[in-house]
């Protein structure tokens, strides 16, 4: 009697291969960017046949679409168990009308920029943020993908905690810049790593330089509060 081929190890193959098309996709993509990243730069940088590119996803376009998915998927990993978790809080209180008060606000804000500070700095950040900044800079479909799956709700959570610290409505034009600019000032951690690294006289950030760069992101949500004659 003939046995049944085992199919498992070939669908485990195939999720590896898939796995490292967009892990060097998104390397390729950030550093040469959408026309500069060939369908062969890709595969050799993955080291897999050029046809696994149309086999997994279609053509390039699929890819990269793909790519800004899976990048939007790896930073959630990170911080949407968190995200989720003060969301539901917040949603808590608002069922039953309690006030998000200004104290838990700075605390789930404290909770936030610890975490964001350790992955603005992390390694793998890298090619993350050269994907971003491209498409900051000139924003395709992937655009899309990579905001709605995480950048808008995180600056959305911002925005409300933001709202009760300051205590002005979460969707007004103060907090929304408000938001934008402290988000900003933690980026620039990974954004401009070199200037920092300059400035500081650090020759590279380890345990001690992140603990540094907490304690400074927690100033920062301390100084939150309204400014003298602000206009709501």
């Amino acid at each position: 009697m003939r046995q049944r081929k085992d199919t498992k190890p070939e669908a485990a193959r195939s999720d590896i291969t898939r796995e490292k098309l967009l892990e060097n996709a998104l390397d390729v993509f950030g550093r040469y960017g959408f026309d500069g990243a060939s369908t062969r730069k890709i595969t050799n940088a993955a080291g897999v046949n050029l046809q696994a590119i149309p086999y997994y996803f279609g053509s390039k376009e699929g890819l990269y679409i793909a790519t800004a998915e899976y990048l939007a998927d790896m930073i959630s990993q990170h911080v949407g168990g968190m995200r989720q978790r003060i969301a539901e809080q917040i949603a808590t209180l608002d069922r039953t009308g309690m006030p998000l008060g200004e104290a838990q606000a700075r605390l789930f804000l404290n909770e936030i920029v610890e975490t964001m500070v350790v992955l603005f700095v992390s390694k793998k950040s890298e090619a993350w943020a050269r994907f971003i900044i491209r498409e900051q800079m000139e924003p395709t479909a992937a655009f899309e993908r990579v905001y709605s799956g995480i950048m808008g709700p995180m600056i959305a959570l911002g925005r409300r905690l933001i709202g009760a610290v300051i205590a002005d409505d979460p969707a007004s034009e103060n907090v929304r810049l408000r938001c934008l600019s402290f988000v900003g000032s933690l980026m620039v951690f990974r954004m401009a790593n070199a200037a920092v690294l300059a400035q500081m006289e650090w020759d590279a950030i380890g345990e001690k330089e992140i603990v540094r760069l907490q304690q400074h992101a927690r100033r920062l949500v301390a100084a939150l509060g309204p400014a003298k004659g602000e206009i709501s």
